[in-house]
């Protein structure tokens, strides 16, 4: 293991800010899965999640030299991060005109399987407002608390929380739609 590896992110960040590109190198590796799997939540396809994330870290190493460390370097990251996605699935969703394509293992009869399910979640998690969707993906599912949540997102804690049960109901009500819709149009079998 490197030297570098070993550092801590302020160490790190004084010596890519100096331009040292094996610091911006072990900041990439210990912060880009965590980047990767935000960002990944927020955009529609793998591979725009692949760009995104790409685009994330190119526009922090720009930025780099403004990081003043009021926050942990990986929060500062993940902020960037969630901005750059937002405003790129939000000019996505403009040219597809807020179509969603069916998969087309999925289109039909559904069984329940994980694939499935998986399916289901991420499609109710892109009809939710961006506002919710970046409060429940940074909860529920990257497994931050409501106080790291308040400093990503430059909120309180306690509007985190309001806004996490908001979008918590607000998925339930899809899903159960989707579920009622579901059984409502299933046909019986011929026999």
């Amino acid at each position: 293991m490197t030297p570098l590896a070993q550092a801590d992110d302020a160490t790190l960040v004084a010596a890519a800010k100096l331009g040292d590109s094996a610091a911006m190198r072990a900041l990439y590796d210990r912060h880009a899965p965590r980047v990767y799997a935000v960002v990944r939540r927020i955009a529609p396809e793998d591979s725009l999640a692949d760009d995104w994330a790409q685009e994330t870290w190119v526009r922090a190493f720009r930025a780099l030299p403004s990081f003043r460390g009021d926050s942990a370097f990986g929060t500062w990251v993940l902020r960037i991060a969630i901005n750059s996605a937002l405003h790129e699935a939000r000019r996505v969703r403009r040219r597809w005109n807020g179509e969603v394509a069916l998969d087309p293992a999925t289109a039909g009869v559904e069984r329940p399987s994980e694939p499935v399910l998986r399916t289901r979640l991420e499609r109710a998690l892109a009809e939710l407002p961006e506002g919710m969707r970046r409060i429940l993906v940074l909860h529920d599912v990257e497994g931050y608390d409501h106080e790291e949540i308040a400093t990503i997102l430059g909120n309180r804690a306690s509007t985190c929380r309001s806004q996490l049960f908001k979008a918590r109901a607000k998925m339930r009500e899809i899903l159960g739609e989707r579920f009622q819709i579901q059984q409502n149009s299933e046909e019986p079998c011929p026999t």
